[in-house]
């Protein structure tokens, strides 16, 4: 059906017009000019064209919206937008004409939608009656009255429109009953955005039932702060029911069994606060398979308290609420799909009601600390925990988790230690299972590797093995104790300890007991240490070569000076603090005798402690090397640091040998005590 205004026929007359013009001058045109006349031609065209684009351009914006619902296979049909064109100074003209261009088309959209033109639209719509082409119908910035709504509503439920959306709706009078009639539709889909109520008084059930009843598989009203949703008086033929961002609360649909056809139920963005009174409101609703409850106010505090899902529900959308850990004491038992993201989740409880249908889990945003466990998810194939607070991943995850296919955790705050290495060790043995890797896993902590990927953080096998590096540790250790006991034994450190600590106990004794004067303590020039296999040379060379004649000192040796009664250890250190100078004789014997040990042990510690000069060393026999002990390597020093008088063999030799050791007894003698020793002779 076509229609066309006066101004319609003045403007056809105008193109043809033009048509004739370009006809003539193309006629008169030769065949030399051929190149000239298709370039009239080209002319002629753009000036149709442009003049059809002027006359039916408009002054004002055309909406144009299609509804979700719409059909998306539309390859072999020829759909073109259907406007309806007004312009201002039309409307003034001729009181609101539509001018309406309708091809074999099967969408219509309509903008400014006012009370002046409803009339006209009401009649331009009952043009279209079942069995015409067009199918969708879209109705933008609609500023009606209730009744008109209602007449506009029923034109269009008898009409061959199957997909109704109307955006920007505003209802300008009192809302009151009206008796609708949904009998013979071909209405499938119907989709209202942002309707605006004016009326502040009026009778709820009177606005609601018009919708709660409508015979249609779809319906979306969304953004038009609706607080509440009328169960269906009679058994309702919805599928698919979308409420987005509305005010709905937790009375909707409580004990509605009218329903049980219904698929898809979408609730996001309302103001639901109790996830039992949800559970409750889908019980009755036998087919419901998806519900989507995100961005609303729900908790569930659990206290023992019963939910009641309905058993078809497949995919259950809860992201974006209030829930904690109890929410898992209030799932759907078949639930195939459960998203939970951006709550307040810590902690999936070890003892949950078996989901032995969750395949796919989503705790995104959540507090988790951990990865969950699958003990009551035994089905689980897809996880979901990214945006925790997750430090080190348990290892042994797909080890509790067999089937899990995906697992999403990137994004946590990951701490790189050792006991992270067993979880980057285990995405090299998945397969590929952790999505978003290697980028989505970063080092957070310590401070020094944040940023790091996980790819890039090794640590040795040592230092991340408790058992080896205790065993290894242990080695070490008893490795350390042999060799300190090996040093101890060959450097007979037992033996410098006790010798140390009789040294200490005299001193301790000398301290408290002093001598009268300084004079008792210096009463021998020297001391003379020789083993006992040396004592012939000692007794029959030694002592009357020094201690007879001028010139003669006085010896202090252990047969005659040593005091009964005192300890050998004690007498030996009294004798060494008693004498100017220690005379040591050695020989293959004095390296083999404890004693002699004992006595250049204590000298040698009088030589450091008071800084002196005390030792004289004469070589009795020579000593190799190796029959020197390792505990003698005092002397060893001693002989390789210090001058030593060698006795000689030829006899002419001895007097010089006597001379020279007579001179280095009486070396820097103090005059006082060669005076104190002939006194005391």
């Amino acid at each position: 059906m076509k229609s066309y205004s006066t101004t319609d026929w003045n403007k056809n007359g105008q193109l043809r017009k033009v048509l004739s013009a370009c006809k003539e001058r193309e006629n008169s045109m030769t065949l030399n000019t051929s190149f000239l006349r298709n370039i009239f031609l080209y002319k002629c065209l753009f000036a149709l064209t442009f003049w059809n684009h002027v006359s039916l351009s408009v002054e004002d914006e055309l909406f144009t919206s299609v509804s979700k619902n719409f059909p998306e296979d539309v390859s072999n049909q020829k759909i073109t937008s259907l406007p309806l064109l007004y312009t201002k100074s039309h409307q003034s003209e001729t009181d609101g004409d539509w001018v309406v261009i309708q091809n074999t088309t099967e969408s219509l959209s309509l903008s400014e939608i006012k009370k002046e033109n409803v009339k006209k639209l009401i009649a331009l719509l009952s043009n279209f009656r079942q069995g015409s082409k067009l199918q969708n119908l879209t109705l933008t910035n609609v500023s009606v009255n209730w009744n008109d709504l209602m007449e506009m509503f029923q034109t269009v439920w008898h009409s061959s429109v199957e997909y109704f959306n109307i955006n920007n709706v505003t209802q300008l009078s009192d809302i009151e009953h009206y008796n609708f009639d949904y009998s013979g539709t071909s209405m499938k889909a119907l989709t209202m955005t942002k309707i605006k109520v004016t009326d502040m008084y009026f009778s709820q059930d009177d606005l609601y039932e018009i919708f709660a009843d409508m015979n249609i598989t779809d319906m979306t009203i969304t953004d038009s702060e609706m607080i509440h949703m009328l169960c269906p008086s009679r058994k309702s033929s919805f599928r698919y029911l979308n409420f987005l961002k509305n005010d709905l609360t937790d009375y909707l649909f409580q004990k509605c069994d009218n329903l049980a056809q219904l698929e898809t139920l979408i609730l996001q963005k309302n103001k639901f606060e109790s996830l039992r009174k949800v559970s409750f409101m889908t019980s009755r609703m036998k087919s419901l398979t998806y519900l989507d409850m995100s961005n609303n106010l729900l908790r569930h505090d659990g206290a023992g308290v019963q939910c009641q899902w309905a058993e078809s529900l497949a995919e259950l959308d809860l992201s974006s609420n209030q829930l904690v850990d109890a929410v898992f004491e209030c799932l759907p038992a078949n639930v195939q799909k459960l998203s939970l993201r951006n709550n307040h989740i810590s902690n999936v409880p070890s003892r949950v009601a078996e989901l032995k249908s969750l395949q796919e889990l989503n705790l995104a945003s959540n507090r988790l600390a951990d990865l969950p466990g699958c003990g009551g998810f035994t089905s689980l194939q897809f996880l979901n925990v990214e945006m925790n607070s997750i430090l080190t991943p348990s290892a042994d995850f797909f080890q509790s988790c067999p089937r899990v296919r995906e697992l999403q955790a990137g994004h946590n705050p990951f701490q790189c230690s050792c006991e992270l290495q067993a979880f980057i060790q285990l995405e090299r043995r998945s397969g590929g299972k952790l999505f978003g890797w290697p980028a989505a896993y970063v080092c957070e902590y310590p401070e020094g590797l944040r940023g790091t990927e996980l790819k890039d953080f090794h640590l040795s096998p040592l230092a991340c093995n408790t058992t080896l590096l205790l065993v290894t540790a242990l080695l070490l250790t008893l490795l350390l104790v042999a060799a300190v006991a090996f040093l101890c034994i060959y450097l007979d450190v037992p033996w410098y300890v006790r010798m140390t600590w009789q040294w200490t106990q005299t001193k301790r004794r000398a301290w408290h007991n002093p001598p009268a004067d300084q004079e008792a303590i210096l009463q021998f020039h020297a001391f003379i240490s020789y083993s006992e296999r040396d004592s012939l040379w000692v007794k029959n060379e030694l002592i009357p070569n020094l201690e007879r004649g001028e010139g003669s000192v006085q010896l202090c040796q252990h047969e005659r000076n040593f005091i009964p009664g005192k300890s050998i250890v004690e007498n030996i250190i009294n004798c060494i603090e008693k004498s100017y100078r220690s005379i040591f004789v050695l020989s293959p014997n004095f390296v083999q005798s404890e004693w002699c040990h004992y006595e250049l042990y204590f000298a040698h510690h009088k030589l450091f402690s008071e800084n002196s000069n005390s030792l004289i060393l004469i070589l009795l026999e020579p000593i190799p090397p190796y029959l020197i002990p390792a505990r003698y390597h005092k002397l060893k020093a001693l002989m390789a640091k210090r001058t030593y008088m060698e006795w000689p063999k030829e006899r002419s030799k001895h007097a010089l040998f006597w001379a020279n050791l007579r001179a280095a007894i009486s070396i820097n003698l103090p005059k006082a005590d060669e005076n104190l020793y002939e006194g005391a002779v």
